[in-house]
């Protein structure tokens, strides 16, 4: 819909008035005193008639609201199209303020209202109100330098020099073979920047990403729309370090989006940094930069409810495989290898319930735990979690040595000195971290600072803590736990196809062991590191489910692989380890 068949819709029901009482002039000329007073009064019943009939031919399709007749408001859209100056651009600002339909409704007359508003600001050619700052550029198409303009939220845009690349602040680039492909000589540049806090503008419906510092920059070339750019036009977002869970998006205004328009990133490419975020876009209209939160109020109450059923099934399970570690281990007979491992299980087992019980008590206790006892409790929640880690470790280092180097049923005291790792390690880095200050409440907040959860955890302050103590210290471990796996995977195909393992599943089930505990105390940790970007909703969903029933998955595969076993089969670990040291020894 072009600008002058909008005004059209829009003034012609007043044109029509215009001439029916020209008519009814003319006729009252001519008739003059023959005319009754009967066609008189008739003549005045169709003029009002005509007056309640316009806000329906003015819109032509449903209005942004309900409409109102008599001595109740009309729609605020309708009326300002029919009473709308096209050249005023402080009445449409103003209008936006006080019309919330405009940038809600899809109807014609709220439609007509914003192609206005666009075309005067691409335009430029208006005072610039509150809220709203400007720059107009005549560019020589023949020019041989880039056209660089820097921009804040306060002062405005203004054009930099080739020596002012290095100033603070947000940055336009516009390449020189963006002009090189017009016909004119001379463009015209428009740059507008526009804080839509202040002007009530660029509302989409149902938005939960902040838009950075309220402020929106329209770029404008020439007469006609550009698009499909080779060389991307660049936008430079300065701003702080952003909150942690935080992800920003390059995106711009798209007017056929949903009814009235929203936020698109097609076309636009993300680059973050630091100290500013870099956007390339292949196009020219209205830009931002979204700062899109990796958990808002709803999604963070229901994963704390996903969480804490969760942890309430997980500590179940973990009693029952517990408690079927150690039946196993005293009914059956089995041999030291076999019983260090279940002596394993439990170990690892253990850790997590207690994991699972400090986080119920952190997130039920957090916000009405005195700082000492919240400090506590984060040291708590830290040491179960670096012992679920080690333990972790520790399993992998089982399987490297029984097949590798097949030494672990002659060391002394193994699975004592393996607990002393288990539970003494995790003591050192907690008591360090602890004396630094580390524990306290945690809160959760969204990009404007709204808290939506607290935890009993490390604090803001001390979050390198808990990059190198969780994050570091678990990429190592994952990184050797797929090692061990990929190593016992290959050997026991080896043996497989040897003929050494009788029955075709016997191998299959050695390489089972393995790949539980490399999935089910590996893999799903390794989500966390998926937790940013535009996915990070869906995956901590899957994070925080899997982990809460990892003690139901632990104790369905314990259970599958060591009961009932009365008697040493072929396909067991010790089997296959004493063949192959066998195997190995006849060799030498």
């Amino acid at each position: 819909m072009s600008n002058s068949s909008c005004l059209r819709s829009a003034h012609k029901p007043w044109g029509n008035l215009g001439r029916s009482r020209a008519a009814g002039t003319r006729g009252a000329e001519c008739g003059g005193m023959a005319r009754s007073s009967r066609e008189t009064l008739n003549l005045f019943l169709g003029t009002v008639l005509l007056l309640l009939l316009l806000p329906d031919v003015a819109e032509g399709q449903d209005s942004c609201s309900d409409q109102h007749r008599g001595d109740q408001p009309r729609e605020c859209c309708s009326v300002a199209v029919e009473q709308q100056n096209p050249d005023n651009i402080t009445g449409l600002l103003r209008l936006s303020q006080q019309c919330p339909e405009l940038w809600r409704s899809g109807s014609h007359p709220c439609a007509c209202l914003r192609e206005l508003w666009f075309r005067l600001l691409q335009s430029g050619q208006h005072s610039w109100p509150a809220g709203l700052k400007g720059l107009l550029l005549n560019v020589s198409r023949a020019g041989t330098r880039d056209v660089l303009i820097t921009f804040s939220p306060t002062a405005g845009p203004s054009r930099l020099n080739t020596t002012e690349k290095g100033k603070a602040g947000g940055k336009i680039h516009l390449p020189r073979e963006l002009f090189r492909s017009l016909s004119s000589q001379t463009v015209r540049v428009v740059v507008t920047v526009l804080n839509i806090q202040q002007l009530g503008m660029f509302k989409e419906i149902n938005q939960t990403a902040q838009v950075l510092d309220s402020t929106v920059v329209g770029i404008t070339v020439g007469e006609s729309s550009i698009s499909g750019l080779q060389e991307p036009v660049q936008l430079t977002f300065a701003h702080r370090e952003l909150p942690r869970g935080v992800t920003p998006r390059c995106v711009f205004w798209d007017p056929s989006k949903g009814q009235a328009g929203g936020w698109q990133s097609s076309g636009c490419a993300t680059q973050p940094g630091d100290k500013g975020t870099v956007c390339s876009c292949d196009h020219l209209t209205f830009f931002t930069l979204l700062l899109n939160p990796a958990l808002d109020g709803s999604t963070a109450k229901a994963l704390m409810a996903v969480a804490t059923a969760g942890c309430g099934v997980a500590m179940a399970f973990c009693i029952f495989t517990m408690a079927f570690c150690i039946f196993v281990r005293c009914r059956f007979r089995f041999e030291e290898t076999v019983r260090t491992n279940l002596g394993l299980h439990v170990n690892l087992v253990g850790s997590l319930f207690l994991l699972n019980l400090a986080f119920l008590l952190s997130s039920g206790l957090s916000g009405r735990a005195q700082p000492r006892t919240c400090g506590v409790l984060g040291g708590l929640t830290h040491y179960c979690l670096l012992c679920c880690f080690t333990w972790t470790a520790l399993e992998g280092c089982q399987l490297y040595l029984l097949f590798v180097k097949v030494l672990g049923i002659y060391i002394h005291h193994y699975l004592a000195k393996l607990c002393l790792v288990g539970w003494g390690f995790p003591v050192l880095v907690v008591g360090v971290a602890g004396a630094i200050g580390s524990y306290g409440e945690y809160s959760i907040q969204t990009t404007d600072h709204q808290v939506i959860a607290h935890l009993c955890w490390i604090t803001s302050k001390h979050l390198l803590v808990h990059y190198i103590t969780n994050c570091g210290y678990f990429g190592l471990i994952f990184l050797f736990n797929m090692a061990v796996f990929g190593v016992v995977t290959h050997k026991s195909c080896s043996l497989q196809g040897t003929g050494a393992v009788p029955g075709y599943h016997k191998p299959w089930r050695v390489a089972l062991v393995a790949a539980g505990l490399f999935c089910l105390l590996g893999a799903t940790w390794a989500l966390v590191f998926l937790t940013y970007g535009i996915s990070s909703t869906a995956v901590l969903y899957l994070f925080t489910v899997l982990n809460s029933l990892q003690g139901i998955f632990i104790f369905i595969w314990l259970v599958v692989l060591y009961y009932p076993k009365t008697k040493e089969t072929t396909g067991s670990l010790s089997y296959i380890i004493r063949h192959d040291k066998n195997t190995t020894a006849s060799q030498d």
